[in-house]
Parts: structure tokens; sequence; C-alpha cells
């Protein structure tokens, strides 16, 4: 009995460590984003994790998509959202934040870096990915999720959801063991 009351005040303990709904640990940015439900569907995970979506370039489509809108739900106005005109602008914006460029085309994974509270998690164009200007640029800071040769991608929502938990996971729960974390 005093074990599951144990385990229970560890959750409890968790769950209020875990306040991401105040201030985002993160930025997460699309560069030039092209299929409404997907920005949709990172406005919802940025919503549920507290951090800034930042909208860099062009557009390609309306704001007001139903596409974009069905799958962002009622959350799109829960989200601070920041419209930049270049990853530059983006930057520049961010001086002291990290940048971590996720590109299948990166030679470090996911699991080789560590994230800190402010890196900035940026997500090319979902049928194009990052010109190789950035891709050349900003070499050093690109990452990748693996993926099974043969794979040519992943849909970038669940991209950013993965990226945006891992560093969740390390910046709030590092030093845990697993019986501390929720």
């Amino acid at each position: 009995m005093s074990r599951i009351s144990h385990n229970s005040s560890i959750q409890e303990e968790a769950r209020e460590s875990l306040d991401i709904h105040k201030s985002g640990l993160f930025g997460v940015a699309l560069v030039e984003p092209e299929i409404p439900p997907n920005v949709g569907a990172v406005s919802r995970t940025c919503a549920a994790t507290g951090c800034p979506l930042y909208i860099v370039g062009e557009v390609k489509f309306r704001e007001d998509h139903p596409a974009r809108k069905r799958a962002g739900l009622d959350y799109w106005d829960l989200v601070e959202k920041i419209r930049l005109p270049s990853v530059e602008a983006l930057l520049e914006q961010n001086p002291t934040s990290k940048p971590h460029f996720f590109s299948k085309k990166a030679q470090k994974s996911i699991y080789e870096v560590e994230f800190n509270e402010g890196d900035l998690f940026i997500f090319g164009c979902e049928t194009k990915g990052f010109s190789p200007e950035i891709l050349d640029h900003y070499s050093e800071h690109l990452i990748r999720l693996p993926m099974r040769p043969g794979i040519r991608s992943m849909n970038m929502a669940s991209c950013v959801g993965i990226a945006l938990y891992e560093g969740i996971r390390q910046v709030l729960f590092a030093g845990r063991d697993r019986a501390q974390r929720p």
C-alpha cells in the first residue's frame, strides 16, 4: 500500500514540475509550410506544450484554410504565433537560442544532441526541406530522426512532436530515475 501512495506522490510531483503551460521551453519554427493540416497539428502540439510557433517565410495557403482549422481544432488561438520573413530574422529575434535544424540529410541523430531550455526546433518545408544554402550554412546544427533505409520521409507534424517531447524529456527529467517520471 505504501508503494502505491509513494508512486502517486512522485507522479503528482512530476506533473507539477511538468508545468510547460506557463511558458514554452522551446520555440518551434516551420519554414515555408505547405500543408494546412500539418500546421494545424503542430499548433495543437504547441498549445499542449506552451511553445511559441514561428511561421517563417512564405505560407502556401490561407490561415483560415478549413483543413488547417480542422487539424488545429480550437487551439489556434491558444498558440503564440510569430510570423517572420526568413530564417535569418528568426535567429536575429532569438540571439541566445541554439538552433536545431531537423533534416533527413543530417548526420547527427536526435539522440546525440543535448537540448536546453530556449532552443529553437526548426523544420523545413514538407516537400522540399531546407534550401541547400541553409543546409550548408547551418550544417553543424542539423539533426535527423532515425529512420529505416528506404523511407523517404516522415510527416512533419509527427517529427515536431517527437523532437519536442524528447527535448522536454531531457530538460525536465534529466537526472531522474524512471520511477520519478510521469
